[in-house]
């Protein structure tokens, strides 16, 4: 963790916690206005609370040209994803996306994708759908692995966070608060229930809130269409592929539009929005990660809709290249956001339940 990084953002937070005027934005004023002084575990976990809806900054009068200079949501921003890349596993692999984030994402795809299609000279004979191109068994080899071992570095990596903010015990019901909290996405409702200022400065909006829904139940409702299509495969004998009407498509379909509304949304508010009111080092990076979201989404669509033409064989390789790419990149890239966030709200309601008894 960057000392200097720390230094800033516990500064900042020092003047707020005297002026108090921003209390009911976010679930990070709460939590800075319950510490009389702030350790570096104090200021890992504000920055992880934050949603950089920035809104605090908006409403602020301490921003330049005042001589305090505040920008919290820049520097919780900053302190936020130094801490995503000191606490990940393998140390030192952290920052390499967010370098060359881009360029990793297009070349790991491209270069997957080319496996993948040589692969296909063991598809076997009698293979139905996509399986006639490339055998079960092959994609199962490649992908428990490259799903599995992201699992085990995000596990790693969350243990030490966790021993950073002093985490502590939790019970089942302040999981339960923090799923509430991210499903609802309560944190980018600016405290009243008008949005955020993310991408217009003072003008509330609730477009960010929209698309990060969009985006993160697109996200489950492919992961539910991919966990009921292997226990249809494996509980039931009942093998891909599967009709429009079956659970896998039920699913799939409907979370792929999500994704890629979402992150499309996503991407345009980012376009729109100050980058000096985030981390600007790492902003292509974020876009970078965004794009291989929609990247994801996008292909398996227009791979369904092309079922039982010869553009299945060009675009089986390409989506299943993206899946990989997004599965391997996960630790190191903006979706380990999304874990870093449950155990900060998770941490956060455990203690907003500690007061309260």
């Amino acid at each position: 963790m960057q000392i200097d990084l720390i230094a800033e953002a516990r500064r900042q937070a020092e003047v707020c916690n005297a002026c108090r005027y921003c209390e009911g934005y976010c679930s990070v004023f709460p939590a800075l206005h319950r510490e009389r002084a702030f350790s570096d575990g104090d200021i890992t976990q504000l920055a992880n609370l934050c949603h950089n809806c920035r809104g605090c900054y908006y409403a602020c009068q301490y921003t330049v040209p005042h001589e305090f200079d505040l920008n919290l949501p820049k520097a919780l921003a900053e302190v936020r994803q130094d801490s995503w890349k000191t606490h990940a596993w393998p140390a030192g692999s952290g920052a390499l996306f967010d370098r060359s984030g881009v360029v990793i994402a297009a070349g790991l795809t491209l270069a997957v994708a080319q496996l993948f299609a040589l692969a296909q000279g063991m598809r076997p004979a009698d293979g139905a759908g996509f399986y006639a191109y490339m055998s079960h068994w092959v994609m199962v080899a490649i992908f428990a692995p490259a799903f599995l071992l992201p699992l085990l570095a995000l596990a790693v990596s969350m243990r030490s966070y966790w021993q950073t903010v002093g985490g502590g015990d939790v019970r089942l019901s302040d999981l339960k608060a923090a799923v509430v909290s991210a499903g609802r996405m309560r944190n980018l409702n600016g405290g009243h229930g008008d949005g955020c200022n993310f991408e217009d400065e003072d003008r509330f909006s609730q477009a960010r809130r929209v698309f990060h829904q969009a985006t993160l139940y697109g996200f489950l409702l492919c992961f539910a269409s991919t966990s009921s299509g292997t226990v249809l495969h494996y509980a039931f004998g009942m093998e891909a592929p599967y009709e429009l009407f079956s659970l896998p498509k039920l699913f799939g379909i409907p979370g792929g539009m999500l994704l890629c509304i979402g992150t499309a949304g996503l991407a345009y508010l980012k376009t729109k929005a100050d980058p000096n009111l985030g981390a600007p080092k790492v902003w292509g990076g974020e876009m970078a990660f965004v794009a291989l979201l929609f990247a994801v989404s996008a292909t398996g669509l227009l791979l369904y809709a092309a079922t039982g033409t010869a553009a299945v064989g060009v675009l089986l390789p390409l989506h299943l290249g993206t899946v990989l790419t997004f599965f391997v990149l996960t630790p190191y890239s903006k979706m380990a956001h999304g874990f870093y966030r449950m155990a900060a709200l998770t941490k956060e309601a455990a203690q907003s339940r500690g007061l309260e008894l």
